[in-house]
């Protein structure tokens, strides 16, 4: 009898530990995964991401960060640093463009102390928790814990005090023109601050307010390093100093929310928190988190490339961010960062679409089409407001970067959704045909040299128009867009063939001679002395070898300018063989960019820089698909890693994540403004995609290893499959895709003509 009850006791014990081993493995949660400190380990001389730890809900109006730098420094947080100097609140989206509407938040203990370089504390990344929607450290000069945890627009702070009677909280409103005031009896400050990077309209300013759980018993203000008794304050460089009585292990909570409209929307923006304590907000972002991140679930493979997935997918959520606030009757609006007024209607800003057109933005059109349909009415009241697309907004237009990248997001949304989401089309459409055909109030908007492209074909190299082949090489693939736009709202064909016609003005800077892109003067001789190592000059942030593959829409006729596929796969394998010499001297010194390329021992090939991004996936179009196969896995193991140094380069508003985020799952988008997408191979054992559309997209790779990184075949819903490229809307239906994986190339597939990718010279 007694064996019998032990051995039912074991059955039902192992019965037990295997319902919850169950409920264990059923427990997605991909926010687990991410490390929001990947790319923080950077400084202006070289990046590893040039990331900070943002604190934020997807798409948040708002971020959270830690801040180590000083005041201004465009580096807020570095994962080198050894003090904190505040939380701030901060809008940057890279440290090349700085930040706009921050204002900072800091625990004090012993001494009063509000100026940056004395309030300061040691911290170590061993008493440092960072996750997307909570951050917690411990203060050591203070002996104070700080914690937060955001909502889009407000967010929560938790301090724990030690025994004392000398607790203070700083806020500081920053310089170039901020105002404070202390509502003691409210337990509430209120304020605004004006600093910025430029791009703002001058009635700019970010109000905020501050609600706390406990009586102030000292309340004073400052201008810059002077201290005073009174309650308001209003200068270049104004903050507030409360103080309490604590006893140890005494918690202050702090709500806190913004507005760039008013204090009486800050106010509203308030309510996001509503009567919800710290832990609830937090469960409540980590579930925000979770929605988003589990639309995509990886299977079987290692914990680093788990990690890494998830914390690029989690960068590519960030930006664009929203720039709008609901008003008490619950409608959208937002303040204009073009006119300074306030309207009805969506706005995102924060992004740079030279870097984001590629990866980022198809990756959200495949991902995330409702939040892009809001996207493009945003892009579209913007066009309204300034008469311009903005190139790169933060918040507003800023003078940085070529090309005239707005036609490619804008027509790919359409292209990919059609009507599916409502947005002025066709007020975007006029928009794409203004940005083509005029200079823009600055060299960042519209075309510059627009009047020698239309005219030439090119922008000339001898014109003092800087970055001329690569302005001429990104407004051919843009035309192209504006052709696809133009077709699928059935524009008259008289006007879309003119940009069919100048999508070709790329063959205009072939030189057969060196067979690379060239930049050429205005007489129609190419520019010399010619070095293709030289970075700049013709070329933005690249050289002749990054930026000769600029030729998305056409590969073929790029192939064909080069004398055939055999010339083409020549200068492919070039670039990876070629050894990492640059010419610096347009820029009078190494810059960061060039010195990722040089350390990455990939050649010529400048994975930390946006122009070659795609060019690994280009031996799909001349019948060599594994070795596109061979160099993706590479780029995808060597150049990142879920760690302070992750990133090869910069980040860049979530265009390097998604470029690991799609290579991951086996293929990319080459040329954004057409259906396709191009194979590489995937990265892990089983990919599944949740649609919006309710349809799910299955990557099975099961014999997926570091060894087998080559396709031998590939069934399409159970259909052999040859060819390079996968259709977008084809995937949209929902789809089974099973790839198999071997060690050695499969020298047979994808190499006939009908195999390859879309070209415009072979496909009309």
């Amino acid at each position: 009898m007694l064996r019998i009850i032990i051995f039912l006791l074991i059955v039902f014990s192992n019965l037990f530990i295997s319902v919850n081993a169950q409920e264990n493995t059923n427990t997605f949660s991909p926010v687990d995964w991410v490390n929001p400190l990947m790319g923080t380990d950077s400084d202006h001389s070289l990046s590893n991401g040039n990331t900070y730890p943002a604190i934020a809900m997807p798409w948040g109006m708002n971020f959270w960060t830690p801040q180590t730098g000083k005041m201004g420094d465009g580096w807020a947080y570095t994962y080198d640093a050894t003090r904190i100097k505040g939380f701030k609140q901060t809008h940057q989206p890279s440290p090349w463009m700085n930040d706009y509407g921050q204002f900072s938040i800091m625990p004090v203990t012993g001494s009063l102390r509000f100026l940056e370089e004395d309030r300061q504390s040691w911290f170590s990344h061993k008493s440092e928790i960072v996750t997307p929607y909570y951050y917690s450290v411990y203060l050591a000069d203070h002996n104070v814990t700080t914690e937060i945890t955001p909502t889009e627009r407000a967010a929560r702070f938790r301090f724990t005090f030690p025994k004392t009677d000398s607790a203070f909280v700083v806020i500081d409103a920053f310089d170039k023109g901020s105002y404070i005031k202390i509502l003691p009896k409210q337990k509430m400050i209120l304020g605004y601050t004006t600093k910025n990077s430029g791009g703002v309209p001058e009635n700019f300013k970010n109000y905020f307010v501050l609600a706390f759980d406990k009586e102030f018993e000292i309340s004073k203000t400052f201008s810059g390093s002077a201290l005073s008794n009174e309650l308001e304050m209003e200068s270049d460089h104004s903050g507030a100093v409360i103080g309490f009585k604590t006893k140890k292990g005494e918690i202050i909570n702090v709500r806190v929310a913004s507005s760039f409209i008013s204090y009486e929307q800050a106010k509203l923006n308030l309510g996001e928190i509503g009567n919800l304590d710290f832990d609830a907000i937090k469960k409540k972002g980590k579930n925000a988190w979770n929605k988003e991140l589990s639309r995509i679930k990886v299977e079987g493979g290692t914990e680093d490339q788990s990690r890494t997935f998830y914390s690029c997918l989690y960068r590519s959520l960030l930006f664009p961010r929203k720039f709008f606030e609901f008003d008490k009757d619950g409608k959208v609006v937002h303040y204009s960062p073009y006119n300074g007024e306030v309207l009805p209607g969506y706005m995102y800003t924060d992004t740079g679409f030279w870097d984001t057109f590629r990866s980022l933005f198809p990756f959200l059109n495949l991902m995330y089409p409702k939040q892009l349909g809001q996207m493009q009415e945003g892009l579209s009241n913007a066009y309204k407001e300034s008469g311009w697309l903005p190139e790169w907004a933060s918040p507003g237009l800023r003078n940085t970067m070529v090309g005239n990248n707005s036609a490619s997001v804008v027509a790919e949304a359409y292209l990919k959704s059609g009507d599916a989401y409502t947005y002025d089309i066709e007020n975007l459409y006029q928009a794409l045909l203004h940005g083509a055909n005029n200079e823009g109030p600055m060299t960042a908007v519209g075309r510059v040299g627009v009047e020698y492209y239309n005219r030439l074909g090119y922008v000339p190299y001898d014109v003092q128009i800087n970055e001329n082949a690569a302005r001429t090489l990104e407004y051919a693939y843009d035309d192209f867009a504006i052709y696809q736009l133009g077709k699928a709202l059935n524009k008259p064909k008289k006007v879309i063939e003119v940009y069919k016609k100048r999508s070709l003005n790329y063959k205009n800077l072939f030189d057969p001679e060196t067979k690379l892109m060239r930049g050429k003067n205005k007489d129609g001789e190419f520019m010399s002395p010619f070095n293709p190592f030289k970075w700049g000059d013709a070329f933005t942030e690249g050289n002749s070898w990054h930026y000769s593959w600029s030729v998305f829409h056409d590969m073929q006729g790029l192939v064909d300018l080069m004398g055939g596929k055999d010339v083409f796969i020549s200068q492919l394998d070039n670039v990876f063989d070629l050894p990492p010499i640059f010419d610096d001297s347009y820029y009078g010194g190494v810059i960061h960019e060039i010195r990722e390329m040089q350390i990455a021992n990939m050649g010529q090939y400048a994975h930390g820089n946006q122009p070659i991004q795609h060019m690994a996936y280009l031996y799909n179009y001349v019948g060599q698909p594994w070795k596109s196969q061979y160099w993706v896995r590479e780029i995808l193991d060597r150049m990142y890693f879920p760690t302070p140094d992750g990133y090869c380069g910069d980040e860049d508003n979530g265009q390097t994540s998604a470029w690991y985020v799609f290579s991951a799952m086996g293929f990319y988008p080459v040329a954004p403004a057409t259906d396709q997408y191009v194979l590489g191979a995937p990265l892990f054992k089983k990919v599944t995609l949740q649609l919006e559309n309710g349809n799910n997209i299955i990557i099975n790779a099961l014999e997926n290893n570091s060894n087998n990184r080559y396709i031998g075949s590939l069934r399409c819903n159970d259909k052999l499959y040859a060819k390079n490229w996968l259709s977008h809307s084809e995937l949209m239906k929902g789809v089974i895709l099973d790839f198999n994986m071997v060690a050695e190339p499969n020298i047979k597939r994808g190499i006939k003509a009908s195999d390859f990718p879309y070209s415009l010279s072979t496909s009309e």
